[in-house]
């Protein structure tokens, strides 16, 4: 296996390890109001969480950003409370171009939090590579493609409840939100770093 397979393989695992839950909740919270049919939205919204997370990966892992850990562990369930927050504020992906704007800047912004999270993991294996650059270039791809798992079926579980089972839209939206809220406020209580 190639350096280039072997970090693409670290990235989609660690995304999609149910230990990092929280990561898998942020991205259910993001994409829980889009509906199958707004999948390049979602698709620009996670590449707008890809973008973030990358550039402080990047700098983290080359040591020129370093936040204390207990500080991003906590940070990382903020995320995901104000983007479930956010989700049960708006009653619809409908509003306007402002709203999907808003929300791809905001996943941008909290790609950078959840970047330092990663990068710790990163770090350790990187730790006997002799060039950085295509290693993680190869797990951010890795993380970029496990994340389009993800959403495909949050999507797809989505459509079943809404399309199948004849959910409301609004009242799935705010199960998801609210499991997301809910989980993200226990965490930040346990991570509280002060």
């Amino acid at each position: 296996m190639s350096i280039f397979e072997l970090y693409l393989k670290l990235g989609i695992d660690h995304i999609m390890d149910i230990k990092g839950y929280d990561h898998i909740l942020f991205i259910l919270t993001l994409c829980s109001v889009y509906k199958l049919r707004e999948w390049r939205r979602v698709l620009i919204l996670i590449t707008a969480f890809t973008i973030g997370h990358s550039v402080t990966l990047v700098l983290a892992t080359l040591n020129l950003v370093s936040v204390s850990t207990g500080l991003i562990e906590f940070l990382i369930p903020l995320t995901i409370f104000v983007t479930a927050l956010f989700n049960a504020v708006f009653k619809g992906v409908n509003v306007s171009r402002t709203f999907h704007n808003l929300k791809y800047t905001a996943a941008m912004f909290f790609g950078l939090i959840h970047g330092l999270g990663f990068s710790s993991y990163l770090r350790s294996l990187l730790g006997r590579e002799s060039s950085i650059v295509k290693p993680l270039l190869s797990f951010n791809l890795g993380i970029e493609i496990g994340q389009i798992i993800i959403v495909l079926i949050i999507m797809l579980i989505t459509w079943v409840v809404v399309e199948i089972f004849r959910t409301s839209r609004r009242e799935w939206n705010l199960v998801l939100s609210g499991v997301g809220m809910g989980v993200a406020l226990i965490l930040m209580i346990d991570r509280f770093p002060w």
